[in-house]
């Protein structure tokens, strides 16, 4: 086959389908049609397990007749009905928050035997040109500074002893008196 002839093959499969245009949208709007319904359904139905199961948890009241201590007392065992919920709230979070970092940490240990790391997202940081041309010009002012608060260091001279006849230094040091001055001078 030459390219001509693929090219041409596949133009006309593509332009032939097996449903032409308003038999698609038919089915198409059917399908929509039937979707809805369902989702329809399906709200009414969680709706009504919502009712039920509201009815089953907390029964309605009957404050009518009650006396005071009664209506304390029903009080209180609502507010303990209330504080056990939200224990077992908190607690269902903490064990959801615990699950969600191992996963988190298992799928990071995944990537890492793979060789994959996944870079994290860096924000974009917005520098305005006052700040750009502040940066440039304290840059400059900075080294400037710098040069200038270096401390002058002054090379002390190495006192140099002067050259002498060395016979004359052999004289001075010889005998107790050149050994005293050695030690003293030691000192």
């Amino acid at each position: 086959m030459s390219y001509s002839s693929k090219t041409a093959y596949l133009h006309q499969k593509k332009t032939k389908s097996k449903y032409s245009a308003t038999r698609r949208l038919l089915l198409k709007s059917k399908l929509l049609r039937k979707a809805e319904s369902l989702l329809v359904k399906e709200k009414e139905q969680k709706d009504l397990e919502r009712e039920n199961t509201l009815r089953e948890r907390a029964p309605p009241l009957n404050l009518s007749g009650l006396s005071i201590q009664e209506l304390q007392e029903l009080c209180r065992d609502l507010h303990h009905k209330i504080d056990v919920v939200d224990e077992v709230r908190y607690d269902l979070n903490i064990k959801v928050a615990r699950n969600d970092a191992e996963i988190l940490s298992l799928t990071q240990k995944i990537y890492e035997l793979k060789g994959k790391m996944k870079r994290p997202n860096l924000k974009r940081v917005k520098v305005s040109a006052d700040a750009k041309l502040g940066a440039l010009t304290d840059s400059r002012v900075t080294k400037s500074d710098f040069k200038a608060n270096l401390k002058t260091v002054k090379k002390e001279e190495e006192k140099k002893e002067e050259v002498t006849d060395w016979r004359k230094n052999v004289e001075a040091m010889s005998g107790m008196e050149g050994r005293k001055k050695l030690f003293n001078s030691g000192q």
